[in-house]
């Protein structure tokens, strides 16, 4: 019987390519061990926002990002020892093809990446659908591309009947190569619904809870988790000790369907620099809560609820309000697209929005901006001093006018300028498309907590 205060196994899955089914996968092995009564840590590669909500569905645990284009190394092995070190098995959900990155010679932003850098071992998830012998070589060529990378197993989904089963799994025998973990037949009920940023996020499934333990139950009969426990057992991460600062200041984080695109590590930061973390909603609430000394709106999605935000008046207001008499003011991508005066949705129909932004920002048929940024501040503001160097990601559908002040200049991944990302800033105010991750830039954190305090005084 495993011992929960010592056994410890973490893995990495990795996708032969995008739509593999890592994502089902993931989620079916979250719950499954969670329904073992262990805790569960789950993470994600990348900068992904919506399938971190579903881990914590399948989970009851905050999933953390995991990006060393965004974070650095370093800050990777401490956000997974902080979040790993007090559970019995730590998930990692890759972010397209195991060795996709930035660039076609270089591992630098993809799955493999985090996996070498944690030190931890890859389990292959393969579509097997109108597949069978063919499963070999394809493995082989993982498994044999990166001689430190060590995969363990393979898991297949979208997998046919017993037979089909075993001509995957004695083909990976046959030829000496990590054995078939798992199987996960074909079933239409196991797919999430889509829409143009990923999945559907889990704030709008009301279905999820009795489809995650359909999931689990999956796993528990057509996987060998035992085994997999096993190959990936290795030295539980020791605990990283922080002591949180006394609470110094209230800042009223945005928490609805329209608005929770957020990164674990952005937010724990902030807490442990003292700042009170306030949730309230856009959507339905009518006033900003008591006693805040500044808002962050995150990401989201707006323009599907463009016209309930519309409707209630009175936040908006409010959140004008707050802005003309100097409060703190940050928002993100969707809470960019918020503080504007208008949203036009992909209908064509124009809402109005808080209007602190003078911009408009009109939803568009194709991708608009998507890539990992670096920027550079245009002026002191409440992130930081002139010309400091932040990063972060971008990916929107919309599209809106350049303004006439700044928040700072933007970069892509090739060193072009990116104007979509450059966003606006004017006294406390600050916005943009990108999402920032604070943990390679934590001089952010101390200005943005240090202008909320000085805010008490």
């Amino acid at each position: 019987m495993a011992d929960l205060q010592t056994d410890f196994s973490a893995f990495l899955l990795g996708g032969v390519n995008s739509g593999s089914g890592k994502t089902t996968i993931s989620l079916a092995l979250m719950r499954a061990f969670r329904r073992r009564g262990w805790k569960v840590a789950p993470f994600k590669c990348g900068p992904d926002y919506i399938d971190p909500t579903f881990h914590r569905c399948a989970t009851g645990g905050e999933s953390v990002n995991l990006d060393c284009r965004m974070m650095g190394a370093e800050a990777v092995r401490q956000s997974f020892a902080r979040r790993a070190a007090d559970s019995r098995v730590a998930v990692v959900e890759g972010v397209m093809g195991l060795f996709d990155g930035v660039s076609a010679d270089s591992l630098s932003g993809s799955s493999a990446e985090i996996a070498l850098t944690l030190g931890i071992p890859v389990v292959l998830v393969v579509n097997a659908r109108g597949m069978a012998g063919s499963i070999a070589p394809l493995v082989a060529g993982f498994a044999h591309w990166k001689k430190d990378l060590k995969i363990i197993g393979v898991i297949a989904d979208n997998a046919g009947g017993a037979n089909h089963v075993r001509l995957l799994e004695e083909s990976l025998k046959n030829h000496g190569l990590p054995p078939l973990l798992g199987a996960l037949p074909r079933n239409p009920e196991w797919t999430l619904p889509e829409r143009h940023l990923g999945l559907v996020p889990e704030l709008e499934n009301g279905r999820l809870d009795a489809w995650f333990d359909q999931l689990g139950e999956a796993a528990e009969k057509f996987f060998h988790l035992d085994l997999l426990l096993d190959l990936a057992s290795m030295q539980r991460p020791l605990a990283l000790s922080r002591t949180a600062e006394k609470k110094t200041a209230r800042l009223a984080i945005a928490r609805d369907p329209a608005f929770h695109f957020y990164y674990h590590d952005n937010l724990r930061m902030l807490e442990e620099k003292g700042i009170e973390l306030v949730e309230f909603s856009p959507l339905n609430d009518s006033a900003l809560p008591a006693n805040i000394q500044g808002i962050y709106l995150g990401g989201g999605f707006p323009e599907q609820f463009a016209r309930q935000l519309s409707e209630n008046q009175a936040m908006r207001s409010a959140i004008g309000a707050f802005a003309k008499r100097g409060g703190i003011l940050y928002a993100e991508c969707g809470g960019y697209m918020y503080l504007m005066r208008s949203i036009t949705d992909f209908e064509g129909r124009c809402w109005d929005m808080c209007g602190v932004v003078p911009s408009d920002a009109v939803m568009c048929p194709k991708l608009k901006s998507l890539g990992y940024r670096s920027v550079r501040l245009k002026s002191d503001c409440i992130l930081g001093r002139t010309g400091a160097i932040l990063k972060g990601h971008e990916f929107h559908y919309s599209e809106a006018a350049p303004t006439e002040n700044p928040l700072w200049e933007a970069w892509n991944s090739r060193g072009e300028r990116v104007p979509s990302g450059d966003g606006f800033c004017a006294g406390n105010v600050c916005g943009s498309y990108i999402h920032l991750h604070w943990a390679s830039t934590p001089q952010a954190v101390e200005s943005f907590t240090g202008a909320l305090k000085k805010c008490m005084q």
